[in-house]
């Protein structure tokens, strides 16, 4: 049974939620004043596309909406308590197989400008809940690029287990690049929810 879109998390500072359609603008408002700051993570888009526009915001939210109530993958959004229209984060479980696995991606990002503060680790550790809780998965994976200090220490603070290291793993802003695995099952995941 997949959990419904309306999940909705409330951490110490924080609101983790799926998108709504009436996200794109302020979903847009986040990746323009991020595009440098997320550029070097990220895939590079398309020639001629921009995956800012009003039309491709809207296309991500809808896939991701209809990719959730199919159950194969749950995103998430971050905003803050005070104002849970602002977007911070975006917290992904993609790829989600069942069957032998019962397992997960995990991706994520920041806004630049809330970096430092312990928020994503926040956000991450609700969606972990989720993912070990509500979503009745037994494995969550995770692949970081060996330069990305930031995000090895937020999986790191989370307590995934390094796995190995795989070389040219995802094409990231246009080069192939290796990644360092890590991953956490359900055994070793206090689930709080």
């Amino acid at each position: 049974m997949v959990p419904p879109i309306v999940t909705r998390i409330v951490t110490e500072r924080l609101v983790v939620r799926a998108p709504k359609t009436t996200d794109v603008g302020d979903l847009r408002r986040v990746l323009r004043e991020n595009h440098e700051h997320l550029k070097p993570w990220n895939p590079a888009p398309r020639e001629g596309e921009d995956p800012t526009s009003i039309t491709a915001v809207s296309g991500t939210i809808l896939r991701h909406r209809r990719e959730w109530k199919a159950g194969t993958s749950f995103v998430f959004f971050a905003t803050p308590l005070s104002a849970p229209d602002t977007i911070l984060a975006k917290i992904a479980l993609n790829g989600v197989l069942r069957g032998a696995m019962h397992g997960a991606y995990l991706g994520y990002w920041i806004d630049g400008a809330h970096q430092g503060r312990g928020l994503a680790t926040e956000a991450i550790r609700a969606v972990l809940d989720f993912a070990f809780g509500p979503a009745m998965l037994h494995r969550i994976q995770a692949a970081i690029m060996p330069h990305n200090e930031r995000s090895l220490r937020v999986v790191e603070k989370l307590g995934l287990r390094r796995e190995g290291y795989a070389l040219r793993y995802l094409q990231i802003a246009g080069k192939w690049e290796d990644h360092i695995l890590f991953a956490v099952t359900r055994e070793e995941w206090p689930v709080q929810i």
